[in-house]
């Protein structure tokens, strides 16, 4: 980059750009915000906005001195290794979408060491936070900002977290989250036992309650018990290769969190299940506070939409160098990741200005040229030194 801003004067140019990303004080939120109220307008010519989309990804990193970098599950590489991982909100419409916030999560044992988080430059506002919760005063965040509301879609790793569901509904915004197999739900028409009510003048009870006979199932539970008549093969999109298609089946449940604390049994809820033909058991539960009159389809539909997310990680990974930053500093981080997701919105822009059939699946980025005679720092020399 420096050679082809200024080829005679490399080394100054280099620097200046090291010192942009990862010392200099400008706002990465503040950056972010413009580019989601200038491409937003953009994406919407193809259609509406349709989803938030929550999700995380990892960067692999050897060492201990990297800001957040710890023994932890990595998305990228599929296992748990020593990397960072990062949360953020993006937008999406049927055919684009754009990360909106971002925000390195800050594991426990940085969060609590102070000679790291200084020599990282960790703000002192920052503290210990899960995945969700950081995902969560993500969206507020987009609440406050008047950002277009649309239903939030997420994986198992946020939709497991009650805290997480109820505080979307708290702020009036629907979701189709992912959840896993244990996760327990009362099965359609039934709902916990009402509050015992005592005999004599002992006080009545306030909370519902179980018993031995009246408990909740796991979703697995309820998903293998279901008839063959409930499951139904539905199509969503178009594939790389062929339309993709699979087995589902939806029910309307109450789930069962912590239930025997309340007053009230939770408000039903859909319980999307997918299970494919060639598997043997289940691969994908959700639960979604989506509309009763919702069909099946567009449950799917809407479930499945959180792909487009990957997509947008592939391509700023591959094409855009989100995670080439080799800094140590919590600016630098999120300054490069910043610099990354306004070159994406830009192209996401530029993308739009084309209808969807029209368009390729990838940005097909080419590389641009270096000037005649440069050498990138610590290239070997040629030819014989006088």
């Amino acid at each position: 980059m420096a050679a082809r801003l200024a080829p005679d004067n490399v080394r100054q140019t280099h620097q200046s750009l090291h010192h942009l990303v990862a010392h200099a004080p400008w706002s990465d939120e503040a950056l972010l915000q413009q580019v989601r109220q200038s491409i937003l307008p953009q994406m919407e010519q193809n259609g509406p906005l349709i989803a938030w989309i929550v999700d995380d990804t990892g960067f692999p990193k050897k060492g201990t001195h990297s800001v957040g970098v710890a023994r932890q599950y990595c998305g990228q590489i599929g296992k748990q290794d020593n990397c960072q991982v990062a949360v953020s909100l993006s937008i999406a419409t049927e055919h684009a979408s754009l990360p909106i916030a971002w925000q390195l999560y800050l594991p426990e044992i940085w969060a609590e060491d102070k000679e790291r988080r200084k020599a990282a430059g960790v703000p002192k506002e920052i503290s210990f936070q899960t995945k969700p919760a950081i995902a969560l005063e993500q969206i507020r965040k987009a609440v406050r900002d008047g950002v277009p509301t649309a239903p939030v879609l997420a994986d198992a790793a946020y939709g497991d977290n009650y805290d997480f569901r109820e505080g979307l509904t708290e702020l009036k915004l629907r979701y189709a989250a992912g959840v896993r197999e244990h996760t327990t739900v009362w099965e359609p028409g039934k709902s916990p036992l009402p509050a015992k009510q005592q005999k004599g003048r002992g006080r009545p009870g306030t909370r519902i309650r179980r018993d031995r006979q009246h408990q909740p199932v796991s979703v697995k539970q309820l998903a293998e018990s279901l008839a063959p008549r409930d499951w139904k093969t539905v199509s969503w999109r178009e594939g790389t290769q062929k339309k993709l298609r699979s087995r589902f089946a939806a029910l309307r449940v109450r789930p069962a969190h912590r239930d025997e604390r309340r007053k009230e049994p939770h408000a039903e809820e859909w319980l999307l299940i997918e299970w494919p033909t060639e598997e043997r058991e289940p691969t994908k539960y959700w639960l979604s506070t989506f509309p009763t009159d919702n069909t099946l389809r567009e449950l799917v539909k809407m479930a499945k939409h959180r792909w487009i997310i990957e997509r947008d990680y592939q391509e700023l990974k591959q094409e855009l160098g989100l995670g080439h930053y080799e800094g140590r500093g919590w600016r630098g981080f999120h300054h490069h990741a910043t610099l990354c997701i306004a070159a994406y919105g830009f192209l996401v822009a530029e993308r739009s200005r084309f209808s969807p059939s029209t368009r390729a699946g990838r940005l097909e980025l080419c590389t641009a040229e270096l000037p005649p005679k440069f050498k990138p720092r610590g290239s070997p020399r040629t030819g014989r030194t006088p």
